[in-house]
């Protein structure tokens, strides 16, 4: 994994799917830390939000860490359950491909249905995928729990958030690594 190589997707964490969430609270945490990551990095954000209109807006959590944001930042809105099937969103990661930008990284809800989807497509599409498993969720754990697993065996690599913060800083000691330290603790 380098860092000049990755986007960040978080997918549809949203004011009206975000409450039936088993592991809320750990998601929007975790992908907030993520984003921060990628900020001090300058690794892109890409935002989705699933209909809007209906499932309401990215959660104001997210939202507020999103908009503080230095890096590239994309927020697509979509009706289609993969990321990858929505043509403003392609265009967005063509034009990172173009960078270099050759690997995701995805975070959200719900990662049976959205993230899923997402995943599959991208990797058929010849890009290497990363999942952070606890800035991922589903209403139920089973449904979370067994599609971590269908994942690993398609070949996405599912990671806990801090292996990507770490595996990104590389070292302590760095000005990196002490911008990232308070939201480690």
């Amino acid at each position: 994994m380098r860092k000049e190589s990755l986007v960040l997707v978080v997918v549809d964490i949203q004011e009206k799917l975000l409450p039936s969430i088993y592991n809320a609270d750990e998601v929007v945490a975790n992908s907030n830390k993520a984003m921060r990551l990628c900020d001090i990095f300058g690794i892109p954000v890409i935002l989705t939000e699933q209909y809007p209109k209906g499932l309401g807006k990215t959660v104001d959590g997210v939202t507020e860490v999103f908009n503080s944001l230095s890096v590239d930042k994309y927020k697509v809105e979509k009706m289609t359950f993969s990321c990858a099937k929505e043509p403003s969103f392609t265009d967005i990661l063509s034009q990172e491909h173009k960078k270099g930008r050759l690997d995701v990284v995805l975070a959200g809800i719900e990662a049976h249905i959205c993230v899923y989807q997402t995943a599959m497509d991208l990797k058929d599409l010849g890009y290497k995928v990363y999942l952070l498993y606890d800035a991922t969720g589903s209403r139920k754990k089973e449904n979370h729990t067994v599609i971590m697993d269908h994942l690993r065996s398609e070949g996405v690599k599912v990671i806990p958030t801090e292996t990507f913060i770490f595996q990104i800083l590389e070292r302590a000691g760095t000005e990196e690594f002490k911008r990232m330290l308070p939201y480690l603790k």
